[in-house]
């Protein structure tokens, strides 16, 4: 093992058992496969059965499991090492393991170790450690966050808004190491908010170019975190964005007004009332209280106005299944099916398995998708596959998937049914086969960029 290796194969799966198998295998009693392949360079089997270990107060096990994987100084093994020092109580060991990573460069280091440092009654120092690096990424945010905890939240204010007043952003973020205008003002709104300046906080949230971070709207998230409904209603109606009427009707429905909560989605003169995340929002508001069919009209007349968009039509055949009205999405779907001649691609023929299984049976869904064009393809042998699953049919699902040469992506989802039947051994060797073909194909790669 080499901490370069590691990281590949953490990053793209590589010849290692997945974690959900994992778990599963330790759910289904076999622990010693995992003890053992945890021994093999399967880094997955080690966290998990270090995890194992640690629970049952045997930390120094838990460790020399781990030990051989943090010796190559890969990061990630390192962090685990940490963890489970700290959550141990050996927080000075899990400083001593960081600190030395940090000695060799990684980027991510610093920022840990600060961190670790603030938790553990040394936010002083920490606060230090950082302050020479605030202009770089990652680090400010680091900063910021053991600011309070040091006493120091009025030095750090002071450093975003030099960076504030000081720096014109050309290409942001690339051209301020990811320290732009729009990431300070967004901590400075963070220091000012803990501070109880909610008014300031707010002030400099709308200062940003860009309000949205991460599908969310952040002034309507501090209006809403701190109860100021007037507020927060004029500025859902103000900035007419999707992503601000959520926590208005989220703070409505908190109060008991489901009606008023319901409205907030159908407020004519706001366009963002349409858009396809309020639309989902409206229609899961709706379906938590027990109004099903008017979730699924929301989202059907959505559909009708975007025709086959996937995501839509599975959010809601998913609706459907959960409401009990899986013929309502077949209806939906055969419309949609009719407008183009009758013609549907698996892409979307597949949505209405479960709908039919739901309504018909699974032996009357798999009937009817077996006489599909598409019906002996491995994608579809997959979609097939769950539908069996669904129903505990796992041996059949074994037998389906064991006749198609299925994507490598899916191979987890056999190797799991194999588990399941108790095939442990056939399913590491299905998974031996994926790490076979995944060598080749990275070393071809590896040729090709050198070339």
């Amino acid at each position: 093992m080499d901490a370069d290796d590691l990281e590949r194969r953490c990053r793209t799966g590589a010849g290692w058992i997945p974690s959900e198998l994992v778990e599963r295998l330790l759910e289904r009693g076999h622990a010693a496969v995992v003890a053992e392949q945890a021994g093999c360079g399967q880094w997955w089997c080690a966290r998990a059965w270090a995890g194992v270990l640690a629970g049952q107060g045997r930390l120094e096990e838990a460790l020399e499991v781990l030990a051989p994987y943090a010796a190559t100084t890969w990061w990630t093994a390192v962090v685990e090492v940490a963890e489970l020092l700290e959550g141990g109580g050996r927080a000075e060991e899990a400083l001593d393991a960081v600190r030395a990573r940090m000695a060799l460069g990684h980027p991510r280091a610093l920022e840990y170790y600060a961190r670790l440092l603030a938790r553990h009654g040394r936010a002083q120092e920490a606060f230090d450690l950082l302050l020479p690096h605030a202009d770089e990424h990652g680090r400010v945010e680091a900063l910021i966050d053991v600011a309070h905890a040091a006493g120091r939240d009025e030095e750090a204010a002071a450093l975003l808004e030099a960076r504030i007043a000081g720096y014109r952003c050309t290409d942001p973020p690339w051209c301020c190491d990811g320290v732009d205008a729009d990431t300070a003002l967004g901590l400075l709104a963070t220091i000012r908010e803990r501070q109880g300046r909610v008014d300031d906080a707010l002030d400099l949230l709308r200062r940003r170019r860009v309000v949205r971070l991460n599908g969310r709207n952040q002034p309507a998230d501090l209006l809403a975190r701190h109860g100021r409904f007037q507020e927060l209603c004029a500025h859902a109606k103000a900035c007419g964005d999707a992503e601000a009427l959520e926590p208005l009707a989220r703070v409505l429905e908190g109060r008991g007004d489901v009606e008023a909560a319901i409205a907030v989605y159908r407020w004519e003169e706001l366009p963002a009332s349409g858009h396809p995340n309020a639309a989902f929002a409206h229609a899961r508001l709706l379906a938590r209280h027990g109004r099903g069919e008017e979730a699924v009209a929301v989202l059907r007349e959505q559909a009708d106005q975007r025709p086959g968009e996937d995501w839509i039509l599975h959010v809601l055949a998913e609706l459907c299944l959960e409401q009990g009205l899986p013929a309502e999405g077949l209806a939906h779907l055969d419309a949609l099916a009719a407008r183009r001649g009758g013609e549907e691609e698996w892409e979307l023929y597949r949505i209405r398995l479960p709908l039919l299984a739901a309504r018909d049976g699974v032996d009357t869904a798999l009937r009817q998708a077996r006489a599909h064009p598409e019906a002996d393809t491995p994608h579809a042998a997959c979609d097939l596959a769950r539908l069996l699953a669904g129903a505990a049919r796992t041996d059949e699902v074994v037998a389906l998937l064991g006749r198609h040469a299925v994507p490598r992506w899916h191979t987890t989802t056999l190797a799991g049914h194999l588990i399941d039947l108790d095939r442990v051994p056939d399913a590491l060797a299905l998974l031996q086969r994926v790490e076979d073909f995944s060598e080749g194909w990275f070393h071809q790669r590896e040729e090709r960029d050198h070339r």
